[in-house]
């Protein structure tokens, strides 16, 4: 029988493994809490900043707030752009009891288009349920009366009102003015590239043209903010710091409505443009593009419809013709001519030449004909302004040349920008040599030079170069540059801009200045004035200059006839104007496309607007056409 053995348990060798085991285990949960404490002052500690600022950041929101648009003023003191409420109707759909109801019973209860449902609905499926959606915009006054006596009826809706631009004078400062309409992606990327984006952070429109894109800066102001604090699904519990936005200044204008209304009633039906303007410190009284339109348009978003119909118009209604309208200067510019030829020397007061019915470079067979068929005969420089003698310019620019041509027009503004606060203008063409080469690559000719010496060929300004040059005549050489801001709104009042100048003209003689001004007194005065019947019984006296410019050429031995010429290629009217003549205080400019001539079509106009300067009973008469409201 085999005995059995019983196996002892070693105690001591277990109690040794459940030791080691046990060091092991406190071991790691020792380092385990290490790391856990470790971690939690690396967070708490070291990035305590960091982790306090991005949970200051989900529970403080710092919302923008748009200033207030500065207001525009005429140089006395009316109103020429506005800030007006625009109410619109928005729901907040968490309040609303029963949503798709309460937008059909608005519905109809304000008249509405049926299709703003969808578009609301669309809009409240991409925003948080407390948070107000715009059902319509821009409600006239009879449908906020309409919902405000009905507003308990409907939890949740309610009317806002925000300020939006409104010019009350429609399209009579438009090409002044401009207007404003919605940021778009140009826009933002000029902001960008001028670091001005974020003062735009909760602003929807900016200045596009005219006055409003030329001082944004001093319109727009300022943006405010408030910090407020929400929960986490982004509900604005409360408001925890506010900065109030500065609003933008306001400011004033050199343009005076009444004449401003007077002038463009005058060139009603016409395209063209006129500019009335100070020569002494070059304020803008008037500037007049015809045809215009309402910027109004603009505000609120133009329709595309509109648009094309604007853009599509025949006679361009969207160019500011006196800025960036180019056209020949004519026999305008002869007063200036006539400087230049007597500072070059090219003649004296006492010089006589005959003009015959044209004129030829010698050794040439081709002929530059005088607007008169039969020639002028004998005169000296004063006769050949007031009878507006092409044959003598003709010859005084085959003496001068083209190179002193464009030195000394170059000094009364020709070719070049005027200066004004628009960003809207050209700056015309004056002829040389090198733009010749640069644009046409051909090599000047004689025969160019004989057209520029009476405004014509490849010579080209703006009405307000035009009346920019006759400012720098009268004020015997002072080049004063336009403006339109007469003042910038203050906290003691306006303060004034001052006058802005360049280069003064110097002559030989200063006598030399009295010789242009005396032929431009006889064009008016004159018994051979070409516009002594035009200015005819004026109670105050006035001098000029009449200019006729072609916008086609013609053959040599053709001959022009208005009647029979298409009504675009008709010739073009200028007349330059300043009054009175003792001690200028205002100039005038007229250009009338495709009107014929300019002693007989020009001229009637600028005298009638130098009327509404010179006779306040004339500017100060009541007028049928009412300033429109809305």
């Amino acid at each position: 029988m085999a005995s059995s053995r019983v196996k002892m348990r070693d105690h001591g060798a277990e109690s040794s493994l459940y030791w080691r085991r046990a060091v092991i285990a406190f071991t790691g949960i020792v380092v385990l809490m290490g790391v856990l404490v470790a971690n939690l002052y690396h967070l708490q500690i070291n990035e305590h900043q960091i982790y306090q600022t991005r949970s200051n950041d989900n529970r403080i929101k710092v919302l923008p707030i748009a200033p207030t648009r500065g207001l525009i003023y005429d140089r006395n003191g009316i109103l020429l752009a506005e800030n007006r409420p625009i109410y619109s109707l928005e729901i907040t759909p968490e309040q609303a009891q029963d949503l798709d109801h309460t937008v059909d019973e608005i519905i109809t209860l304000l008249d509405l288009d049926p299709t703003v449902k969808n578009r609301f609905f669309t809009e409240v499926r991409r925003q948080r349920r407390f948070t107000p959606v715009v059902l319509v915009n821009r409600l006239n006054e009879q449908q906020v009366a309409r919902f405000s006596i009905n507003q308990h009826k409907y939890p949740g809706a309610a009317i806002e009102a925000y300020l939006k631009r409104f010019y009350p004078y429609r399209d009579t400062f438009t090409h002044v003015i401009g207007y404003v309409a919605r940021i778009n992606d140009r826009d933002v990327t000029r902001l960008k590239e001028d670091n001005k984006l974020a003062n735009y952070a909760s602003t929807r429109d900016i200045g596009k043209l005219g006055v409003e894109r030329y001082y944004e800066d001093t319109l727009h102001g300022q943006t405010g903010y408030q910090e407020v604090e929400v929960n986490n699904r982004g509900r604005v519990i409360r408001t925890l710091k506010y900065q109030p936005p500065i609003p933008g200044s306001d400011i004033y204008l050199n343009v005076d409505v009444k004449l401003q209304q007077k002038a463009q009633k005058l060139m009603a039906n016409r395209r063209g443009a006129a500019v009335i303007m100070t020569p002494k410190d070059g304020k803008i009284l008037s500037l007049i593009s015809s045809p215009s339109y309402d910027p109004n348009l603009f505000v609120h978003g133009i329709s595309g419809p509109e648009y094309r119909e604007l853009l599509n118009n025949p006679d361009r209604p969207l160019i500011n013709r006196a800025s960036q309208g180019i056209y020949a200067p004519a026999s305008t510019v002869k007063p200036m001519l006539a400087i230049m030829g007597l500072n070059e020397g090219a003649f004296t007061t006492n010089t006589r030449f005959f003009g015959g019915p044209y004129f030829q470079i010698p050794n040439t067979k081709r002929k530059f004909r005088d607007w008169r068929r039969w020639g002028h005969g004998w005169m000296d420089v004063y006769r050949a302004i007031e009878i507006s003698a092409d044959t003598f310019f003709y010859d005084l620019a085959y003496r001068v040349g083209i190179d002193g041509i464009n030195d000394y027009m170059g000094r009364f503004g020709f070719g070049e920008y005027s200066g004004i606060d628009l960003h809207e203008e050209a700056s015309g063409n004056l002829p040389s040599r090198e733009w010749k080469k640069s644009r046409h690559k051909q090599p000047w000719y004689q025969g160019d030079t004989i057209s520029v010496g009476i405004g014509q060929g490849y010579w080209t300004a703006t009405p307000l170069q035009l009346a920019r040059a006759t400012t720098i005549l009268v004020d015997r050489g002072e080049t004063i540059h336009p403006r339109l801001l007469n003042g910038i709104g203050g906290p003691d009042g306006m303060i004034p801009m001052p006058v802005s100048k360049g280069t003064p003209i110097e002559l030989k003689q200063d006598n030399y200045w009295d010789v242009a001004l005396t032929g431009m007194h006889r064009v008016i005065n004159g018994r051979e004035g070409t516009a002594r019947r035009a200015f005819a019984n004026t109670p105050y006296t006035a001098a000029g200059k009449s200019g006729t410019a072609q916008v086609f050429s013609l053959a040599e031995n053709q001959q022009y006839n208005h009647d029979s010429t298409k009504e675009h290629l008709r010739d073009n009217a200028l007349f330059i104007a300043f009054a009175p003549y003792e001690n200028p205080e205002v100039v005038v400019s007229v250009v009338l496309e495709n009107a014929g001539g300019g002693s007989s079509n020009a001229a009637p106009v600028a005298r009638a607007l130098l009327d509404l300067y010179m006779i306040p009973d004339i500017l100060n008469a009541p007028d049928s056409q009412e300033q429109a409201d809305e």
